[in-house]
């Protein structure tokens, strides 16, 4: 665990006085990303950084629209125009399409006066954390400040505070979760994304490792019969509901508009609001099983009153100890010529 500790602590290092554009890079990537696959590549030239989708990152299972993969491109774009300006180098996002029609999300830099510096510092220590929380509430000033925080041109952001109204929510998480524990194509998908190791995630340095998912290593021949034999419906069902218990309430992001374009503005919504959120020392979580789930979506959208629309994300709040932060590629095997 100490050489996977030094690893995840490495590429959280604070921006230098002076960052390059490979530093505001080496953020980018600590953003929120499905199953840390992290499906992005960077081309850095005069002026600007463009994102690129990584297609060969996908994860057609779970995500056969590219829904996820798009949203987490967002993520990436607000860290970086975050850094960014934090630095002086006042930035810009814009969307747009290569010769051969793939979506690139291109963050020109310019200059100008140092903004997001709290958002900034919050980049390294946000993460997605996987445990069952402290059972504590939110104020209502914090509810305010969080839904000023997803304020955002193109997203909307539905708050469920009301602990029925949370409790409510479990089944459709729990039938969500269902439905893909009984996709063996999921499954398979799931476990070739997990590094039972940390050996092996520290080599990878992409995936789900068991310490930010709360669970021990195991050797490679070992995890997958555990894994086999630990995930089972009842056990991960239990699971939700204890989770979400814990838990002060929801948020559903959703988009204006359901094209690549509308996923990476949410992915950039919800990115600048779990920054926001990490910095008022909250944690969060996503339980996207509802939104996933074809056969559950339209049902859950209904509840939520949204009937016709697509929810895009869903995600847990509330307090807890920091989790093993995950791992990420070096930055020199994201960035192309």
């Amino acid at each position: 665990m100490n050489r996977y500790t030094e690893a995840a602590k490495s590429v959280r290092e604070i921006l230098p006085t002076d960052p390059s554009p490979r530093d505001f890079v080496r953020f980018a990537t600590l953003a929120a990303n499905s199953h840390n696959t992290q499906p992005w590549r960077f081309r850095i030239a005069e002026g600007c950084v463009d994102i690129l989708p990584d297609f060969t990152r996908r994860t057609p299972a779970v995500d056969p629209e590219d829904h996820h993969l798009y949203v987490s491109l967002g993520c990436a774009a607000e860290n970086l125009l975050i850094a960014a300006n934090a630095s002086g180098r006042a930035a810009k996002i814009t969307v747009q399409k290569d010769d051969a029609g793939d979506l690139i999300v291109r963050v020109t830099l310019g200059k100008g006066p140092k903004t997001d510096s709290a958002l900034c510092d919050a980049i390294p220590k946000r993460q997605s954390t996987k445990s069952d929380y402290d059972g504590t509430s939110l104020s209502e000033a914090d509810w305010r400040q969080l839904e000023k925080a997803a304020a955002f041109e193109g997203v909307n952001a539905l708050f469920i505070t009301d602990r029925a109204k949370v409790d409510q929510a479990l089944k459709f998480i729990q039938a969500g979760n269902n439905a893909q524990m009984d996709d063996p194509a999921f499954v398979a998908e799931l476990k070739s994304w997990i590094r039972f190791s940390t050996k092996t995630s520290i080599k990878a340095s992409d995936g789900l490792s068991g310490p930010t998912t709360g669970n021990p290593s195991a050797p490679d021949w070992l995890g997958p019969i555990l894994f086999q034999l630990m995930f089972r419906k009842k056990k991960e069902s239990g699971k939700l509901a204890r989770q979400l218990k814990s838990s002060a309430g929801l948020v559903v992001f959703f988009a204006d508009h359901e094209t690549p374009e509308g996923w990476i503005n949410v992915g950039r919504c919800f990115e600048r609001f779990a920054l926001h959120a990490a910095g008022m020392g909250l944690c969060h979580a996503h339980l996207n099983m509802p939104v996933e789930a074809p056969t559950v979506r339209p049902e859950f959208a209904k509840w939520l009153g949204m009937a016709g629309l697509r929810p895009d994300l869903v995600i847990r709040l509330g307090r807890a100890a920091p989790m093993p932060m995950s791992l990420r590629r070096s930055v020199d095997d994201v960035i192309i010529a």
